[in-house]
């Protein structure tokens, strides 16, 4: 009779509940495994140019529960705004120099995490080779904009061909030329046309990536090549960074997105897809 009880009624029980017992606890499992949510980050970026950099940080940062999506910008000044207003959460798209006029001007509170890459500045003419050839009176075509007008005019200065006021910064203006023997004319215009402006001046001074896009390499082709290495203090306020809001300069997730970029499979982007045009501005991690 016990048997016959035990057969019927009490080991299916037992069975149905250790089941029920099981299956709740893989249910656990799966819960607290969902439960695990990505963290997403907006990083705003002008143009799209770094895509191919920023798809590489991503692989990076594979397991670590970090993505990255890119709000991409046509001007800076509206990425940095959007920082500001928290609709972004870090950018990485602008120089110390452009940061620092932006702080200055509009009482931003953003601080660098980390350092990115330089691009060569150099000075390109297709009448002469060498900035040895300049005559009194040539004309040289420099951007229109502060920034980049303002470091053009750094290169014709350590090039040998004007002076600069030193109280001038780092942004200098035409009007702090102090000295110009050879009498240049020095003419702003806009840095995506200055390539294709060249036979009509004698050198010109622009971006690389408008270099790139003229069809010239931005070193190799240069009548005259910067000095060019981010541990040369002269070169720090146009190396790029990775910049979020000051109240957010300690956060762990932001620490580990720069630590992902700061790899050397990074470097590889640069020299594969983006060569003689961004040179590393940090000191590689395995």
């Amino acid at each position: 009779m016990q048997k016959k009880f035990w057969t019927k009624y009490l080991r299916p029980l037992i069975v149905i509940i250790l089941f029920v017992g099981i299956s709740g606890t893989l249910t656990g499992c799966s819960s607290d495994s969902s439960s695990t949510k990505t963290k997403t980050v907006k990083v705003g970026v002008v143009g799209t140019t770094d895509n191919p950099i920023w798809k590489q940080v991503n692989k990076n940062l594979k397991g670590q529960g970090i993505k990255i999506k890119l709000v991409s910008f046509s001007d800076g000044i509206l990425a940095n705004q959007a920082l500001n207003n928290k609709e972004l959460d870090m950018v990485a798209f602008q120089h110390y120099a452009f940061l620092h006029q932006e702080e200055k001007e509009k009482n931003y509170k953003f601080s660098v995490i980390g350092q990115t890459y330089l691009t060569p500045m150099n000075i390109f003419s297709d009448k002469i080779k060498s900035v040895k050839d300049i005559k009194k009176g040539d004309t040289i075509s420099i951007p229109n904009n502060v920034t980049n007008a303002g470091r053009a005019l750094t290169v014709l200065q350590q090039a040998g061909l004007i002076k600069l006021d030193a109280k001038a910064g780092e942004m200098p203006a035409i009007k702090d030329i102090t000295e110009n023997k050879l009498n240049l004319k020095i003419v702003q215009q806009d840095p995506a046309k200055i390539m294709n402006l060249l036979p009509d001046v004698t050198a010109g001074i622009t971006n690389s990536n408008f270099v790139k896009a003229a069809g010239k390499d931005p070193i190799n082709d240069a009548i005259y090549k910067e000095s060019f290495s981010y541990s040369n203090k002269a070169n720090k306020p146009w190396i790029n960074v990775i910049a979020v809001r000051s109240s957010d300069k300690n956060n762990a997730t932001y620490k580990k997105i720069v630590k992902a970029y700061h790899r050397k499979n990074v470097i590889k982007i640069y020299n594969t897809k983006f060569k003689h045009m961004y040179t590393p501005a940090f000191k590689a991690e395995k």
